[in-house]
């Protein structure tokens, strides 16, 4: 990008590389977190439950229906967030409005915080049940090492999430550059021409100065009138012979 613009994106309408997006740490701690959330969903998903002997599958989570649940919620929501955050990084130095950008930097500090919290309560949730799954619940070892996966890899998003968090509150706190935008950005709307004045100087008056100006502008504009006693021709005299 050419130039830091405001919450750490470059200037509105800069070109984006997409070399460098990729190599930048918050693409590539999305990218992780995205992985290990397919990771946890799909590892309960395809073999988190087994058949113990009946037409009924049982949640290789102490047969406990609400960890495999959680882990699945956790998993897919986790999955679906990275990929719509990956596409807002991407397009996020298109967002000309400042306020626009402060309130999708605030969405991503409070969802992945949130987000890290609920991984942290999965890897407690999940390992807890594991240590209480007895070998007869599992013969065979049915679905131990989709168990270990999702609860290690949910350990991994804590990591990953906690550092996209880290990244949110760094964007946020570099605020807004005000020498790039002015106060008509602020909305989103383009900046008002300004509009010759009528004084000698040749100075040009915006619509926000019209009021602090009011009395300057009204003395330049009514000047005296061209033909007064001082310009007046002189007066013819008679010579006396």
């Amino acid at each position: 990008m050419d130039g830091v613009g405001s919450f750490g994106a470059g200037r509105t309408g800069s070109t984006l590389d997409p070399i460098a997006f990729a190599k930048q740490p918050q693409t590539i701690l999305r990218v992780l977190s995205w992985i290990f959330s397919l990771v946890v969903f799909a590892s309960i998903v395809n073999e988190g439950y087994v058949n113990m002997g009946s037409e009924r599958l049982h949640c290789v989570f102490n047969k406990n229906a609400d960890a495999c649940n959680y882990g699945v919620f956790v998993g897919l929501v986790g999955l679906l967030a990275c990929s719509f955050f990956f596409l807002l990084d991407y397009k996020f130095s298109s967002i000309s409005s400042v306020k626009d950008r402060k309130k999708a930097v605030m969405l991503e500090v409070g969802f992945s915080g949130f987000w890290a919290f609920l991984y942290f309560v999965s890897f407690c949730f999940l390992a807890n049940q594991w240590s209480r799954t007895t070998p007869d619940e599992l013969p065979l070892n049915q679905g131990a090492d989709a168990a270990r996966a999702a609860i290690a890899f949910s350990f991994f998003s804590i990591l990953t999430w906690a550092g996209l968090t880290v990244r949110a509150v760094q964007k946020y706190l570099l605020g807004t550059d005000m020498t790039l935008f002015t106060s008509e950005h602020m909305d989103g709307s383009a900046p008002a021409q300004p509009y010759p004045s009528n004084s000698p100087g040749g100075t040009t008056t915006g619509p926000g100065s019209a009021g602090s100006a009011g009395v300057e502008g009204a003395a330049d504009t009514y000047q005296n009138p061209p033909f007064t006693e001082n310009n007046a021709a002189p007066t013819y005299q008679v010579p006396i012979y």
